[in-house]
């Protein structure tokens, strides 16, 4: 449709990224409205030749401070065109060269801090010298251009910055465009054709395009003429970031600052090793840890488990590691097993180490608050040393409901007291059970409620004047109310950092258990978690879709620094078929992560499945000794251990 003032459908930016957009509404807040039929382009987006964000006050070329060596900019608001109100003005722009191939670009309230995320990004405190790039502003710099010296410019335009909601847009060289997560994409190269992905940790099971278990603002462009980048934005609020045929990338936040790092490659392999030497080199997993594992949730008694163990030997199937779900838990509480169903369980495991097998247990992050005072200790340790998520008020803690029967309270681990409680409890239990390493889950946090008791109070934390496009437009959901608080400060600058955060302690804890090298299995993840730990790609569907997005996840978790990645083999979800469930071994045989959930094991379905399976098996350890040099190149320089071949 032509409109008076249009901007060409292609290069629509969504200035009423929230649902329900009206040509009044549009109208009101300064921006143009025009139909059209291409699907997802915005009705409502700014206008090109307007002025509208922020305008140069200041420049000093080179500015050093405690905090850094950089360009710093000042800008101030430069008209009166505003999404949501409270915009921030003046602003500051720090630009840090910090080294060759690696730029810092901070934008923040100068008097007024905000929350940053607590990951410890190593500043040289000098200007990098020799550096692959340039950064360029304009004249009134209110764009300002990151140009790579052999090649041409990135620009980045068009800043808001208000008290809850921060975007930004910049330009990308190509719609080749790889990486955010955590989702469910159904193709390893995103579409640019006004797609949004919302990223806000989730109990979700993998659906594409929502917004799933772990937080990962990072992405790589490969630009025409095959030269990489990689940006990350360091944020943990929710947030989402579209994708528009420009090309270009809107990222939008609803708190803390914008903390971009920029990676200049050249190679796509060179960015993930830039980005892992800042974030933090992948751990390196101990060598039994890459053999086939073995997990299901519902065993339900130990002679299950048994039936399950002997039937693998029986085949002769190539099988190192054991799972334990939560059923093997009395009543599904964290540090205890059922002494019924489970009854010998102590005495079994040691008889699989003796064999030579290791044996990983699962533990949620929810604890029980009624059982009777003194039968259960890790409420009242935690109680004593005040280890919980509390409510809005700082004290009382935060009460919701999760697999445990009755109420749960909600560990937070960002609180130092929280590490040694934890770790306490990990030791002790090693006595109880002889576990080779840890498998955390449910830990987005996941809660059974919108919200904990008695529900949300109706606020501008709990209720924002913009919520991201996420899984119910809404930051409660199955989760703690945003105004909860935790040590860091508000839930709602922290929630996403929830699985980040006992990722590290029982990563500690569990060395410090085995005295070996630590296996810390994660269901949420942020950016650095690949330091401590590894991740599977969730309680996905035995589907063949699902089958073929578990390569795209894997390939995407090698670029976000997690190369320990596996999808459960055969599916969680439904019933698995015969077919399928082959196909999936034989794919699953090649996970960096080789691990079957669920009653569909390789000996389950009897002599033929289980001699094609372990032929497969018997490939994977043949080539276990160059599985496990990939890691050490990983753990070691940053490499990827499973790549596209874009790297190569």
């Amino acid at each position: 449709e032509q409109c008076s003032g249009a901007v060409a459908v292609q290069r629509r930016v969504d200035c009423h990224p929230q649902p329900g957009a009206s040509q009044e509404s549009c109208e009101a807040r300064g921006c143009t409205w025009c139909t059209t039929d291409v699907p997802n382009a915005p009705w409502c987006f700014f206008p090109e030749d307007s002025p509208y964000g922020y305008s140069l006050a200041d420049l000093f070329p080179n500015t050093e401070t405690e905090a850094c060596f950089c360009f710093r900019v000042t800008l101030n608001k430069r008209s009166q065109l505003s999404l949501f109100g409270s915009d921030i003005s003046p602003v500051v722009i720090d630009v840090e060269f910090q080294t060759k191939d690696r730029l810092r670009f901070k934008v923040y309230d100068p008097n007024k801090e905000r929350f940053e995320v607590p990951l410890k990004i190593d500043s040289p405190g000098v200007a990098a010298e020799d550096t692959s790039y340039d950064v360029e502003f304009t004249d009134d710099a209110s764009h300002f251009r990151i140009k790579r010296k052999s090649t041409g410019t990135v620009p980045l335009v068009d800043l808001f910055f208000s008290n809850q909601y921060l975007q930004i847009t910049t330009a990308v060289p190509s719609t080749s465009v790889y990486g955010f997560g955590e989702h469910e994409h159904v193709s390893f190269k995103h579409s640019m054709d006004f797609v949004t992905y919302g990223m806000y940790s989730r109990d979700q099971a993998p659906t594409p395009n929502a917004n799933l278990y772990g937080v990962h603002p990072f992405y790589m462009c490969v630009e025409d003429d095959s030269n990489a980048h990689g940006v990350l934005l360091l944020n943990s609020n929710a947030q989402d970031v579209s994708l528009s045929p420009n090309p270009s990338l809107t990222f939008r936040t609803i708190g803390g600052i914008l903390d971009f790092y920029v990676f200049l490659g050249p190679t796509p392999e060179n960015v993930v090793q830039q980005y892992t030497e800042a974030i933090g080199r992948p751990h390196m997993p101990a060598y039994w840890s890459l053999g086939f594992q073995l997990s299901r949730w519902g065993y339900g008694s130990i002679d299950v488990l048994k039936e399950t163990v002997n039937r693998m030997h029986h085949y002769d199937i190539p099988y190192d590691v054991q799972h334990l779900d939560i059923d093997y838990m009395e009543r599904r509480l964290d540090f205890t097993y059922d002494k019924e169903n489970f009854a010998g369980l102590p005495e079994y495991l040691q008889e699989l180490r003796k064999a030579g097998m290791h044996n990983v247990i699962i533990l949620d992050p929810f604890i029980s608050k009624d059982e009777e005072p003194g039968t259960y200790k890790p409420y009242d340790l935690g109680e004593e040393m005040g280890v919980w998520v509390n409510n809005s008020d700082g004290v009382t803690p935060a009460v919701g409901e999760a697999w445990p029967p009755g109420h749960s309270v909600f560990p937070d681990y960002t609180n130092p007291r929280t590490v040694e409680w934890w770790t306490q409890l990990c030791l002790e239990f090693k006595n109880v059970l002889d576990y080779d390493g840890i498998w955390i889950d449910m830990n987005e946090p996941s809660n059974f409620l919108r919200g904990q008791f008695p529900g949300c109070a109706d606020n501008d934390i709990n209720n924002p004047p913009y919520i991201p496009s996420i899984s119910d437009r809404s930051l409660a959901q199955k989760t703690l109310c945003p105004d909860s608080k935790t040590y860091l400060g508000e839930h709602y600058n922290t929630h996403s950092l929830f699985g980040w955060s006992q990722t590290e302690p029982t990563f500690h804890a569990a060395q410090q258990a085995t005295g070996k090298r630590a296996f810390v299995l994660s269901r949420s993840t942020f950016v650095g978690s690949g330091k401590h730990g590894g991740h599977w790609l969730g309680d996905n569907f035995s589907q063949w879709k699902d089958m073929h997005y578990s390569i795209i996840g894997m390939l995407e978790f090698n670029l976000f620094g997690m190369p320990y990645i596996g999808a459960d083999i055969c599916g969680f979800n439904y019933n698995t078929t015969y077919e399928l469930c082959l196909r999936w071994m034989q794919l699953g045989s090649f996970y960096p992560f080789s691990r079957n959930h669920n009653e569909q094991d390789p000996a389950f379905f009897g002599e033929e499945f289980a001699k094609i399976s372990r032929a497969t098996l018997r490939i994977r350890y043949s080539l276990l000794p160059y599985l496990y040099t990939l890691f050490y190149e990983s753990h070691v320089h940053g490499n990827t251990v499973v790549r596209s071949l874009m790297h190569e």
